[in-house]
């Protein structure tokens, strides 16, 4: 296929993809921008004038940015997850894999579908967080960058779980089991710098803590761990598992039986 034709084919897969998740809206926008409304409602106005201030900052706006971050990480991994693992059971991806369509292709389109959809949800939390408190970017360019990033990552993660489900709770066990505990744990909430060593030493295996950190500085300015660092852990991670599923996707993974 031209370059041309490719961009065509990516465009309609990531055109379909987003009006799916927009045609359903009440069901991918609205429940998780409810949901982090009652988090920043309890955890921050509630509870967080008791535990008063974190790293120097009102409890709620310590925890915001952390919120932002678990809204796109959990929208952009189930777009994904679900939406490939639906097209695997109607057996409409046979239609994909045949087609002169670059596999490469169907995967980046899929990937930008997942990551639209955790981006939007993304901003939708963002304007909620407005009416409860005031956010002022220290660093905008590296907030964009690392929420860009991690949307791409989780779309990717979505993709990978999609084709080794073969049923559709499958597609439950990773964000039930794994990226909720994962994500709770990942300083969305506290500082690391508030539990024993040991702790702080076992907090810095999970990926998420350098994504949230990461997105924190960006809005706050402060973070538990080297911003720089983590950014390139985060870029290192992007570029692994596109790799890993791409080359799922040639081998025809949970496709081919």
């Amino acid at each position: 296929m031209k370059y041309q034709q490719i961009w065509v084919a990516f465009w309609t897969v990531l055109v379909r993809e987003v009006r799916r998740f927009m045609r359903i809206w009440p069901q991918t926008l609205l429940p998780p921008s409810i949901t982090m409304a009652m988090y920043f409602l309890i955890f921050g106005n509630l509870v967080g004038s008791r535990i008063g201030q974190m790293d120097g900052f009102p409890y709620i706006d310590y925890i915001v940015p952390g919120l932002i971050m678990m809204s796109v990480i959990t929208n952009s991994y189930s777009n994904v997850a679900s939406s490939f693992f639906g097209t695997k059971f109607q057996r409409s991806v046979e239609e994909l894999i045949v087609s002169p369509m670059p596999n490469w292709a169907i995967l980046a389109g899929y990937i930008a579908g997942g990551a639209a959809r955790g981006l939007l949800v993304g901003i939708i939390v963002t304007l909620v967080s407005m009416f409860f408190t005031r956010l002022d970017i220290v660093h905008p360019l590296l907030t964009l960058v690392v929420v860009v990033l991690t949307s791409l990552l989780f779309s990717i993660g979505g993709f990978i779980n999609a084709l080794l489900g073969n049923k559709f709770d499958d597609i439950s066990i990773v964000p039930v089991f794994v990226l909720t505990p994962l994500t709770y744990l990942g300083g969305v909430f506290y500082s690391i710098h508030t539990l024993p060593t040991f702790w702080q030493h076992v907090s810095q295996l999970n990926p998420i803590l350098y994504m949230v950190n990461t997105f924190r500085y960006g809005i706050l300015g402060v973070s538990d761990i080297s911003a720089g660092w983590a950014m390139g852990a985060i870029i290192i991670f992007n570029v692994v598992l596109f790799a890993l599923a791409l080359s799922m996707l040639n081998r025809g993974k949970g496709i081919r039986h």
